[in-house]
């Protein structure tokens, strides 16, 4: 029989993937519940009339709901396509992008041994996320089945994007008063959890975002730093710091030269950062987004990505004419109104005697509605955001979307103008007090 009548691997048998039925055993992904939310505003309108205000706090999308990528930037960005041409970029994305990233976005410090090379382009920052999961399972622990160490109260998609790739993700110890942040002792205690998990599971990486989504929790850079030190100390694969709101902020966006420095070489190995356009230029439907790793790690990405999705150059020429007209400048049309709408919302709360979570930076108010609820004996917090968006025209976020933790909490978004912020505040409050009255 000739050689070619006999099927063949496409692989060595010696590398061949074991026969393993885990995914046959996978807890069922769930879908967002959000859609829930928006039918509930379109019974409002049913009822009240297609001209009533309704108030949509429940997303984080600056181009809906605030101006987006100014036309400017489209406009030069087309410019630059044109130019470009139209053909496969890369896996890692285009020469110009990754230099204008490097060099005019992070000011990269070159003595730091971080250059163009360390940039890794994505379409968003869901495939950035999954491309940094799959990294950090292959070239940290080389197991399925080891684990992504979360805060207590994720964003949901943090849940199941690493789970969806073989990884379980692990919620580490945390406090409400503490906005259920890492500390120390928390991270340590993860690792040894997983250590005592038949079969000893280790952690694969850990995701250390600021500003937080959904709590708006920041942390000083000093924290970041201090948090990822205890994590790879403990043996921790490596740090992923997402940063895609970072620049929403009252204050200074982080510095990648001034967290990469607190780290030795060695270690910078093991750092991962994320940023990108979506919160910080309204940019969500461009799916601009980058990775800064080490170059092991870029190299890893873009062999698999070149088997995968590469990054298309539109979304990559928008960040570059941003860059180039001063990046600060290019989001101000989200960034002014978003720290406006922060100070109101701040305010209000306060003066209604609200138990929250805010921080600085991002687009999110993570506010208590325990008492509300349980006055109108709602088991979850998802009946009390369809009761507000249906009955009041107000949508907010239940925290039931995150954890199990969050449930008795929602997530206030004030990427609005402060107008509209202050009528969405209004109609909140009404709501509840309705809800408590009724009860």
């Amino acid at each position: 029989m000739s050689t070619h009548d006999t099927p063949r691997f496409a692989v060595p048998d010696s590398n061949l993937i074991p026969v393993n039925p885990y995914p046959g055993t996978l807890y069922e992904i769930p879908p967002s519940r959000m859609f829930l939310i928006k039918k509930s505003l379109r019974r409002y309108t049913d009822r009240m009339g297609a001209d009533a205000a309704v108030f949509d706090a429940s997303q984080g999308d600056g181009g809906a709901s605030l101006p987006g990528v100014p036309e400017a930037l489209l406009d030069r960005a087309h410019v630059l396509v044109k130019a470009h041409g139209t053909g496969y970029d890369a896996p890692y994305g285009s020469d110009d992008f990754r230099t204008c990233v490097a060099e005019r976005y992070w000011q990269l410090d070159s003595s730091l041994g971080w250059g163009p090379g360390n940039v890794l382009a994505a379409v968003g920052g869901r495939d950035a996320l999954l491309k940094a999961y799959d990294a950090m399972i292959n070239l940290g622990t080389g197991r399925v089945g080891d684990v992504v160490l979360l805060t207590r109260v994720p964003w949901i998609s943090y849940n199941w994007g690493p789970y969806a790739i073989g990884a379980n993700v692990l919620l580490a110890p945390g406090d409400e008063e503490s906005a259920w942040q890492f500390t120390e002792d928390s991270i340590r205690e993860s690792v040894r959890f997983c250590e005592q998990q038949r079969g000893g599971r280790r952690v694969a990486g850990i995701v250390i975002t600021s500003p937080d989504n959904p709590t708006g929790h920041t942390l000083s850079a000093e924290r970041q730093i201090a948090l990822g030190k205890a994590a790879l100390e403990a043996g921790v694969g490596f740090v992923l710091y997402d940063w895609i709101y970072h620049y929403v902020t009252e204050g200074e966006p982080m510095s990648a030269n001034a967290v990469l420095s607190a780290f030795s070489q060695e270690e910078r190995e093991r750092i991962m950062i994320l940023d990108g356009l979506t919160k910080s230029l309204g940019a969500s439907n461009v799916r601009s987004a980058h990775l800064l790793a080490d170059s092991k790690v870029i190299k890893f990405i873009n062999t698999r990505a070149s088997h995968g999705v590469i990054p298309h150059y539109h979304g990559q020429a928008i960040a570059i004419a941003a860059f180039e007209m001063g990046f600060r400048q290019a989001a101000e049309p989200i960034i002014g109104p978003t720290n406006a709408s922060r100070k109101l919302v701040r305010e209000f709360l306060t003066a209604q005697g609200y138990r929250f979570i805010m921080g600085d930076g991002g687009y999110y108010a993570f506010i208590d509605v325990t008492d509300w609820m349980e006055a109108a004996n709602m088991v979850d917090s998802f009946s009390l955001g369809e009761y507000l968006a249906a009955e009041h025209g107000i949508a907010v976020v239940p925290g039931a979307a995150f954890s199990a933790e969050g449930n008795g909490w929602v997530r206030f978004s004030y990427a609005l103008p402060p107008d509209v912020t202050r009528g969405a505040l209004a109609r909140f409050h009404a709501g509840l007090q309705a809800l408590r009255d009724a009860g």
